[in-house]
């Protein structure tokens, strides 16, 4: 009797941890079951060096979605980027969207500025105005080489 006591309470504790094994695997893995459909919006920028698929999109400093998608506009000669936004955000065709960095060498994130004086964007609306990463690598290497000139410097 005592055998079989004990292997249920074995039986149970792996149980448990196999529950709690499955629910840390979906939260880390960040999938959700009963999220509602993002707004989908696109970008375009010359640039999305460090930028990837699930970087954060922020308005005001509020993390609001993913980047979706990255891709080749080779029609443009652009790199177009698929964004999810959460529902009831609103973004306008006049917004801005630019690549930033978290911190000094952090991970890139989409920065939107959702506008305000045009219409809003309908999903699978495009934000036209961008401006690409601030390339640290490209900079030092001016300045080293002297590209880059002191404002003290005469011309």
């Amino acid at each position: 009797m005592k055998k079989y006591s004990m292997e249920t309470i074995v039986g149970i504790f792996v149980a448990i941890g196999l529950v709690c094994v499955g629910y840390m695997a979906i939260k880390l893995g960040k999938v959700s079951f009963f999220a509602e459909d993002p707004l989908v919006l696109y970008t375009r920028f010359s640039s999305v060096s460090g930028l990837k698929v699930g970087s954060p999109i922020e308005i005001f400093g509020i993390q609001v979605g993913n980047v979706q998608k990255i891709e080749i506009d080779s029609e443009k000669g652009m790199a177009s980027v698929q964004m999810g936004i959460k529902k009831g955000i609103r973004v306008y065709d006049d917004a801005i969207a630019s690549i930033k960095t978290a911190g000094l060498i952090g991970d890139k994130f989409i920065k939107v500025d959702p506008g305000g004086s045009g219409d809003l964007l309908k999903p699978g609306g495009v934000i036209r105005e961008t401006s690409p990463p601030f390339d640290l690598e490209d900079m030092i290497g001016k300045y080293v080489f002297g590209e880059v000139k002191n404002k003290d410097e005469k011309k």
